[in-house]
Order: structure tokens, then sequence, then C-alpha cells
């Protein structure tokens, strides 16, 4: 459930950056570290595999990595995972398919790279397009992670709950897949993930429409012991083809639901390091919002409203309000339901609105992660009450991998 934001955070905050003109980004490291230690709390000694699609910035990567439960990245693109190979980041798993014939050929024709980076595959065409930009003979092995499709399907398969990733289902489809990939020169069966969106990305306690947390818990208990078990049989069905490296699996919002199934060598989490306003609905933990942003007040149309500049920084999936940004601080705003947050301008509503000057700034959370870092070029590290350093996003470093 959603920590309640405190007036001292505002005031120390604002002291922190009041040599800065918003609108800027902030992370605060004594939050980031305290989500840090949850996640290995809640993980029960499971690795964790640190998704760098959920923080795009070099410096929030290399602190998750430095603690003591994590271990490799799950990259999002394998142009971001060659980049950082290039600076030394080692196990490096592309969460999704690639058909880059660029990256592809950069891979094939490193061997430093193709010994730290495995790619994602769910269908023997995605083998075909690697073949086709560098052939089995002129290259070592690539190594690939078989992708399994972890949503719940029910009534004979006609519904089905969850992303739509992989049309890998079943123990019989997933071994007829790694034998695919074992019987294909220039190819290795290096692991297995499967991501369960449906418990990790749908919050149990649902913000508005309170009403449908019953029906959510149900599908998730259901969904987790349908999973738990299939996942264990498909394991032993490809493990019967070949030796696998990782078995990873879930998410932030999973971790302790899927680290503890048997078959599981590792957990993945990213957005869990900085909170954003999507996790303020579940029930399992209560992340501290590390990752900020500010925006100044620069209008008063009226009583009780004041108008903030920028802001549109609207999260992606599904449109709804839950994608929104969040006001953070002061207490007492929220969102204008007829604009929402703009392009250029966002108005924010409540009694709080007549206590603020122009020039002021209001704190705001992204409602997704690492997307916020695409808006901004540096993120300012706030550590008690003062900046200690600011460092780099990926857009900041000329970097925008997707």
């Amino acid at each position: 459930m959603q920590r309640p934001a405190r007036k001292s955070d505002r005031l120390r905050l604002d002291a922190a950056t009041a040599h800065l003109d918003p609108p800027f980004a902030v992370v605060d490291v004594g939050a980031f570290d305290a989500n840090a230690r949850d996640l290995a709390r809640r993980a029960s000694g499971t690795p964790i595999r640190v998704a760098s699609k959920s923080l795009r910035c070099r410096w929030a990567l290399d602190r998750a990595l430095a603690a003591e439960a994590c271990r490799g990245v799950m990259s999002f693109t394998l142009p971001e995972a060659l980049w950082l190979a290039e600076l030394g980041y080692e196990d490096l798993l592309v969460a999704y398919p690639t058909v880059d014939r660029g990256a592809l050929r950069r891979l094939c024709e490193d061997d430093e790279a193709r010994a730290r980076i495995t790619i994602m595959v769910d269908h023997p065409d995605q083998l075909d397009v690697v073949d086709a930009v560098v052939g089995p003979r002129q290259r070592s092995e690539v190594q690939v992670c078989l992708d399994l499709d972890a949503s719940l399907r029910l009534l004979d398969e006609r519904v089905r709950l969850g992303p739509r990733r992989s049309p890998v289902h079943h123990a019989a489809e997933a071994r007829n897949l790694a034998e695919a990939i074992v019987g294909r020169p220039g190819f290795r069966l290096d692991g297995m993930m499967a991501y369960e969106g449906q418990i990790a990305g749908v919050g149990d306690a649902p913000g508005t429409q309170r009403w449908m947390a019953p029906a959510i818990r149900m599908m998730q208990r259901t969904s987790a012991s349908e999973l738990a078990e299939r996942r264990a049989e498909v394991v032993a069905a490809v493990g019967q083809v070949a030796e696998l490296r990782f078995v990873n699996g879930g998410g932030t919002g999973s971790l302790e639901l899927t680290g503890a199934e048997p078959s599981i060598t590792e957990v993945t989490a990213g957005s869990g390091f900085f909170g954003p306003g999507l996790f303020d609905h579940y029930r399992a933990f209560d992340p501290h919002p590390a990752a900020l942003f500010a925006l100044p007040v620069v209008r008063r149309p009226g009583p009780g409203v004041v108008t903030l500049l920028g802001g549109g920084y609207v999260a992606s999936g599904s449109a709804g309000p839950d994608k929104l940004p969040k006001v953070h601080l002061p207490t007492g705003l929220r969102l204008d339901g007829n604009e929402g947050a703009g392009e250029v301008q966002t108005p924010v509503l409540g009694e709080a609105a007549d206590r603020l000057a122009i020039g002021e700034r209001v704190w705001l959370r992204h409602a997704k992660s690492g997307e916020l870092c695409e808006r901004f070029e540096t993120l300012h590290l706030v550590d008690g009450d003062r900046v200690v350093e600011e460092v780099p996003t990926y857009r900041g470093e000329g970097r925008c991998f997707l």
C-alpha cells in the first residue's frame, strides 16, 4: 500500500534542491537503498536479476548490482546489451526477441560479447534471422534463452490473462523448441524465462475500482498455482534436452511467489528500486518513493488551482488514469480530471494550491519506472538534505534504445 507522503520529505527535498530550476528529476538515495534491501528480503535468498528497462541510468544499475542479492542484468534491447557489455557488464539477458540485423552482426562477430549476452527466442524463425545475418559456420555459438508463456488460460484456453508474449505455453511445446535449438549448429540453449505479468504487474489493492480487488486476488492465486506446476513440468521437460544455466521468472510485484518455486533459480526486479506510482497498489510490499520529478508553479488560474509547467510524462500500456503521473508533494493536490498531465502544462487542484506561490515547486512521481529517464538527461542524487551528485541517464549519455 502507498506510503503516506510527509511534510518533512517536502521540506528536505525543497532544501536540497533549492539551487536547481525545475523541471528536474531526483533519486532519493536513502529510499533507493531501502527499496534494495526490501527486494532482497522479499526474494528470500533467490538471486535478483536487475531489469535495466526500469532504471535506464548506469548509476542506478550499478547501485542495484552492488547489493549482495543482485546479479546479472535483464536488458531490453540487444544494442543496449552490446553497449553495456562494452562497458564491462556481464551476464546480460536480452528480455525480448531481436531482429536487429546490425546488432546481431556485432554480436556474432564479437567473442567477448557473445560470452556475456544471451538473446531471447520463442520460435525457430528467430534463429533463422540470426543465421541469415551470420551463418553458423562463420561464428561461434550464440547463447539463447527460451521464453515460456506465463499467462493464465481458462475455458479450454479461449480466455487468456497475462501479457501476449511467447507462443510456447505447454511442456511439449517447450521441449520441441528446446530440441530445435539444440539441434541447430551455432546456438546454445542457456536458460529459460517466464514473466507472469498478470501477477507481477497488476496491483491487488487497486486505488480505484476497489470492487475489482477480490477478483484480482482470486485470479492471481489461481494463476500462481497453475504456473508453479506448469513451470516445473516445463523445466523438467527442457532439462531432458539441455542443462539450463538459469530459470528466470517474476518481477517486482511477485518476488515472494516466484522466488519460492523450486524450479526458479533467479527472479527479476527493476521498478522496485525506484518505487513508481503503479506499485502503490500492492498489499505484499510498500516501496519508498525513490524517483521523483519537480515541476514549477507558473500560473494561478483561480482559487484552489495552480498550473505547473510541463508534466505530460504518461506511462506506456493501456491508456487510463493509472498511467498518469501522481502528485506527491505537497499533500492535498490532485490532477485535473479534464486536463490530466499535459505536454506544456499540468493544472493541479486542491486546498493546498492556495498556499503555493508562483515559482514554488510541486513534486510528482511517474506511474512506471525507467520511462521517466527518457524525459531527463540527468538525475540529481539526494542524500539526506543535500544533492551529492548529478548523474546521466541513458538519454544523457546520448543513448535511446527503444
